[in-house]
């Protein structure tokens, strides 16, 4: 047969080691379908229930691998759905590479039906964009938009109209009467990692070498150099605090770490920063300046692989523009040995008291299920190279301090968008890029009812997920965001009773379990981490569960009780659940 643009498309990707494709059909696309059925011995095309989820199923699958995400939707309606999962690649800096349908080109501008024009949507989100117009822009214009995806970790799109993509891939339809020719290309692209220049590194060395207290930030920009961090850790008696997206850099049993910083922080993390006159920051450009040292208390030093976070948070004395784990190799040897070891002392003091609290806050006892005891049972029963998806809201609260990165586990959220519904599409695309390793999405009732479709989209492949729904019938954060603001919540719960989500499993062929006694929760998380296929774990958990700060600000504790005052609901049960968390604290 004649080779047409969309199989074009299709080779190209095969050519670039693409294996899966996240995606749903549409008349707006039926040539690149037909394209990826050509090649479907060498590319796989996951049909998905929602568009949305493919995007984050994409996402999921390169900030797990590090790989090219490839998702694929039919012109208007179908491509805008991709765009909350591919802006949340877009922030947090992952390659994908979207493929939308556009009307054919002779209708364009006539409003035809789905008329949507794609390429000026997709202009904040795309660093790369373009509408495909002549088939000898094929395959040249593939390769440039896949290299800007993994070059500078972001979003792509190409957008094909109908006409185009059943043309012959040869066809050349215009005269040429430029003097420039057709893209001609290669599926490859030169990416060495980012050195460290020799002056930059000096002047990191000589801050560090004079600070007294210095404090390490630490982000997912440097997962690959756990022991580079531990390292120059050591040598400095620096604490390690660990931003969110980055929770899996250092393991969070190591001496050395005090755990993330925020509000879903830890209290010796928030309390170091505030002491500490040198600031590391490794990897990062963590956006909340109001949990940094306050502005002239320390002196900052930041590496970081994209220059432009250089320095945007605090102004920086010694920025260095490098991939992490190279500048720390290369930065160990020039630092002293710290003959002063109380700062770092004092904070491990602390941080083995905050474990023990954490601990204590996983009561068994407690009827409603307190949901750290909810999260401490799937981490204590998982396997020590578990992967831990996880949706926005409280629930990444309780992940944040009960998952426990050991060993080889890994985390994933939406880190800068914090978008709901991620967790469940993630562990899919996760999933099949590592169909050895056990997976585990830990979602709210809220996340989950958006896109729980997509769970029968697990069973129908045979993907071995798993899911725990953490399930407290509201949007639980937004719940505690009107509170924190002095006014009592309003229009975030659900009309009882709860749902039953593991009926929804069973239903799709799957492990289901609904638990209500904390005493039947242990039995069924070890029984769907053991289930050979998809399962699902729906609990429910204490509504009132305040997911509070590490530390409680005044004014955090004056507008909690101003939200008291003003008419809060379930007074009661949410003071109950305060005093008997902080009884647990104590008697720890």
């Amino acid at each position: 047969m004649t080779e047409i643009v969309g199989e074009s498309l299709a080779r190209r990707l095969v050519e670039w080691g693409v294996d899966t494709i996240f995606g749903l059909p549409g008349d707006g696309i039926n040539g690149l379908m037909e394209g990826f059925r050509r090649q479907r011995e060498k590319i796989r095309f996951i049909l998905v229930h929602h568009e949305e989820a493919a995007a984050f199923m994409a996402t999921g699958y390169a900030k797990a691998t590090g790989r090219l995400g490839v998702c694929a939707a039919t012109s208007g309606p179908g491509a805008i759905h991709l765009l909350n999962g591919l802006y949340d690649a877009k922030l947090d800096h992952v390659p994908v590479l979207a493929l939308t349908g556009m009307q054919e080109t002779s209708v364009l501008g006539t409003h035809y039906q789905q008329e949507v024009h794609l390429d000026r949507l997709y202009q904040d989100l795309a660093a790369y964009n373009l509408m495909i117009t002549n088939p000898q822009q094929m395959p040249g214009v593939v390769d440039l938009a896949i290299r800007n995806a993994l070059t500078r970790r972001t979003v792509s799109h190409l957008t094909f109209p109908n006409d185009i993509q059943v043309a012959a891939a040869a066809e050349d339809p215009y005269r040429h009467v430029g003097p420039g020719t057709p893209p001609a290309s290669m599926p490859n692209r030169s990416m060495a990692p980012l050195r460290p220049a020799e002056d930059e590194l000096a002047r990191a060395a000589d801050v560090l070498r004079q600070g007294g207290k210095i404090a390490m930030l630490v982000g997912v920009g440097a997962r690959h150099a756990r022991d580079e961090v531990l390292a120059v850790a050591e040598k400095l008696a620096s604490p390690i605090v660990k931003t969110l997206p980055g929770k899996f850099t250092v393991p969070d049993d190591h001496p050395l770490t005090t755990g993330g910083l925020g509000l879903l922080g830890t209290a010796p993390s928030e309390e170091l920063m505030e002491e500490c006159d040198t600031l590391f920051m490794i990897g990062t450009s963590f956006p909340y300046g109001k949990y940094l040292p306050a502005e002239g208390q320390a002196r900052v030093v930041q590496i970081d692989a994209d220059p432009t976070l250089l320095g945007i948070r605090r102004p920086t004395e010694a920025p260095v523009a490098a991939d992490a784990k190279l500048a720390l190799q290369a930065l160990l040897p020039m630092l002293d040995e710290a003959k002063d070891r109380s700062f770092l002392e004092k904070y491990q003091r602390k941080m083995d008291d905050w474990r023990s609290d954490m601990k204590a806050l996983q009561d068994p006892s407690r009827d409603p299920i307190a949901p750290q005891y909810l999260m401490g049972c799937v981490d204590e029963a998982a396997a020590g190279d578990a992967i831990l998806t996880c949706d926005s809201g409280t629930i990444a609260t309780w992940a944040a301090r009960h998952w426990t990165i050991r060993g080889g586990r890994e985390f994933y959220l939406s880190g800068n968008l914090a978008t709901m519904a991620p967790g469940l599409p993630y562990a899919i695309g996760i999933q099949h890029a590592y169909p050895g390793r056990q997976v585990v999405a830990f979602v709210g009732d809220g996340g989950f009812a958006m896109l729980m479709a997509d769970f029968l989209t697990a069973v129908r492949h045979g993907l071995p997920i798993k899911v725990v729904v953490n399930n407290n019938n509201s949007y639980g954060q937004i719940l505690w965001e009107q509170i924190i603001l002095g006014y009592p919540e309003y229009a975030v719960r659900h009309q009882r009773p709860e749902a039953d989500f593991a009926a929804w499993a069973r239903a799709c062929g799957a492990y289901g379990a609904k638990i209500k006694d904390p005493g039947d929760l242990p039995g069924a998380i070890r029984e769907a981490l053991a289930h050979d296929g998809p399962a699902l774990v729906d609990c429910d958990v204490d509504p009132n569960e305040p997911p509070m700060p590490g530390r409680v600000k005044y004014d955090q504790a004056k507008h909690f009780a101003e939200a008291f005052l003003r008419g809060q609901p379930h007074k009661a049960s949410t003071l109950a659940a305060v005093a008997r968390d902080k009884i647990n604290e104590l008697l720890s």
